[in-house]
């Protein structure tokens, strides 16, 4: 499998930042983990082949993890090089994602559910278990942020495993959730002192490391309180495992 970041970033505008958005390339196809406002121009800034991106998950509601998908499916409804595609695009989502997408449809007549190729829509409910891409299984866990957010872990027919909490304020569960994981891309919001108990600041980040034993961790989700800040550096102070800053366009094979 491979990681590519699109967005490394959070809400609050930023230079060299993104907000929340990760493409995935498997064997078997691409899945986008979270759409961000920015996400549909940094797939085509990182030379992606997103007409023909395979699938999409929306982790929860907040417009920085999903406020990029109704402009992105009226994109593909447009764009040239989608006019001959065939093949569904199958979206997996958080609870209330396609009321949320209705009611931007319905503002404007978008016609957002109807593309030139096959829309699959499946709202995700809390542990169950589904298939995003072929060969490529999936399981969720509800994580302390919103009442809809969910965690996303991707198996592969390898046994290659990816843990993605999206947002999450600290919970055991989510270490156990991502256990054994060989990459897990975790939020780590602030550097210290968080205001917000919804969110991780490095240490809750490196404890959930600490007991989920992953073979890498890639921390996310950046506030710009990071800028200047070495993150692996202070990480290393914390954990002894691998500890990989996100930055937009780093890509990790695993």
């Amino acid at each position: 499998m491979q990681l590519i970041v699109l967005g490394s970033g959070t809400s609050v505008f930023h230079p060299q930042r993104a907000a929340a958005a990760f493409w995935l390339q498997t064997e078997h196809g691409s899945l986008l983990l979270d759409c961000s406002a920015d996400a549909p121009h940094r797939m085509a800034e990182e030379n992606l082949a997103w007409p023909n991106l395979d699938a999409i998950w929306i982790s929860h509601l907040h417009l920085d993890h999903c406020g990029g998908l109704a402009p992105l499916l009226f994109g593909m409804k447009h764009a040239p090089q989608t006019q001959a595609r065939k093949k569904p695009l199958r979206i997996f989502a958080c609870a209330g994602t396609k009321t949320l997408l209705q009611a931007i449809d319905d503002a404007h007549n978008y016609k957002l559910f109807e593309l030139p190729f096959p829309l699959d829509f499946t709202e995700v409910s809390p542990a169950q278990s589904f298939e995003p891409l072929k060969h490529v299984t999936a399981t969720t866990l509800p994580t302390p942020h919103r009442p809809e957010s969910l965690a996303l872990r991707l198996t592969d027919a390898r046994g290659t495993t990816i843990v993605y909490t999206s947002d999450t304020g600290f919970a055991e569960a989510v270490a156990e959730f991502a256990h054994g994981a060989d990459l897990l891309v975790l939020e780590c919001s602030f550097y210290r002192n968080k205001p917000i108990q919804t969110h991780l600041e490095l240490a809750d980040a490196m404890r959930l490391a600490a007991i989920a034993e992953p073979r890498k961790v890639v921390l996310t989700h950046l506030y710009p309180e990071w800028d200047g800040v070495d993150l692996e550096g202070e990480a290393r102070k914390l954990w002894a495992g691998e500890t990989i800053a996100a930055g937009d366009g780093l890509r990790i094979e695993f």
